[in-house]
């Protein structure tokens, strides 16, 4: 078998915030910022709450927590103003992800994004990084029934789309419940150290079929 071909029928399944966009500090000051214009101060279990959820699901537990006057949509319309340039501008790509997709891509693999990201984010960031282009598929939480990803239901949507049996799918994800819920479906899956995770870290490595602080460390063959 060749290198070209070393990876056919199988497929590569990647998060974006935190595993291939180091972007978590974004939305970290984005609630910073946002929380502070009305006088609150983020408590330290909220980013962990928040983490799997959806871009709706965190305006409505936001307002509920807090007991805001505003309603998701005027929260969503804030948060995607201050994201979309920092986005669009100033997020950057983990090291070395663009050349692990480029060989991935080269070796016969499909590749698909799953993400909570909506498209006014993803796409621009995506863009910006130079890795738009190498994706078969890209879908996101609100494509899957609006299911959170402590739920399997991105990723087999994701392997759906692609043609590739689940168990035939790679996850590249750092979150622990995404994690998880990958491998309940017989997917394997390579854990991408975020600092966002640090407090979930041990039991990510517990858990995860390898971890990467690099997608230079990343397995050539899925």
């Amino acid at each position: 078998m060749n290198a070209s071909q070393s990876n056919a029928g199988k497929a590569a399944i990647f998060d974006l915030d935190g595993t291939l966009l180091d972007s978590m500090g974004v939305w970290d000051q984005i609630d910073i910022d946002s929380l502070a214009k009305r006088g609150i101060d983020v408590p330290d279990d909220y980013m962990i709450k928040v983490g799997s959820m959806q871009f709706r699901q965190i305006a409505e537990y936001t307002i509920a927590r807090f007991d805001l006057t505003d309603t998701p949509e005027q929260l969503m319309a804030e948060w995607d103003e201050m994201a979309r340039e920092a986005y669009g501008t100033m997020v950057e790509a983990k090291p070395h992800a663009r050349e692990y997709l480029e060989h991935l891509k080269a070796s016969g693999a499909r590749l698909a994004v799953a993400t909570s990201l909506p498209p006014a984010l993803r796409e621009p960031a995506m863009r910006h990084v130079g890795i738009f282009d190498l994706f078969d598929v890209i879908v996101s939480v609100d494509d899957a029934n609006d299911v959170g990803k402590d739920r399997p239901d991105v990723y087999l949507l994701a392997a759906s789309r692609l043609g590739v049996d689940p168990r035939d799918c790679t996850v590249f994800e750092d979150i622990l419940i995404g994690i998880r819920s990958a491998k309940s479906v017989g997917m394997s899956v390579w854990a991408m150290h975020d600092d966002s995770s640090d407090r979930d870290w041990p039991a990510i490595c517990d858990e995860a079929d390898g971890v990467l602080f690099d997608f230079s460390e990343a397995p050539r063959t899925l």
